[in-house]
C-alpha cells in the first residue's frame, strides 16, 4: 500500500515539476487538451519492461508512469472526453499495484491507453 501511496505522491510531484518547467511558449499545458498530451507523452516514453530495472532507468520508467496517470487524471477533469484515456491508465496502473507485474490485463489496458493517445 505505502508503495501505492508513494508513486501517486511521486507522480504529483513529477507533474508539477513538469508542469512548471515549461518555457512558457505555450500555454497548451493549461489546458485538458495540454495535459491529455503531456500524459500520451510521457506514456509514449514509458517501457514496461524497464519498470523493475535498478537505478535510472527504473526510476524514470516508475515516474514516467506515474505522470502518465496524473497528467491523464488532470486532462479527464478538465474536459470528460479525456476519462477513456484517465480510465485505461489508472486500470493499468491498479493492476500492477494488486499483482507487481505488468500481467496481460495490465498490458491490456496500456495497449488501450496508447491506442487512445495515437487517435488524439
Amino acid at each position: 500500500m505505502w508503495l501505492v501511496v508513494g508513486l501517486v505522491v511521486g507522480a504529483g510531484a513529477v507533474g508539477g515539476a513538469w508542469a512548471l518547467s515549461g518555457d512558457g511558449a505555450s500555454s497548451e499545458g493549461a489546458t485538458a487538451a495540454g495535459d491529455a498530451h503531456a500524459a500520451c507523452q510521457a506514456l509514449d516514453g514509458f517501457d514496461e519492461a524497464q519498470y523493475t530495472e535498478k537505478g535510472s532507468v527504473g526510476d524514470i520508467a516508475v515516474n514516467r508512469y506515474a505522470a502518465a496517470g496524473a497528467f491523464a487524471a488532470a486532462a479527464a477533469a478538465g474536459d470528460a472526453q479525456y476519462k477513456p484515456l484517465s480510465q485505461a491508465i489508472r486500470r493499468s496502473q491498479e493492476r500492477h499495484a494488486r499483482v507487481f507485474e505488468f500481467d496481460a490485463a495490465a498490458k491490456k489496458d496500456l495497449d488501450k491507453a496508447r491506442g487512445i493517445c495515437r487517435d488524439l
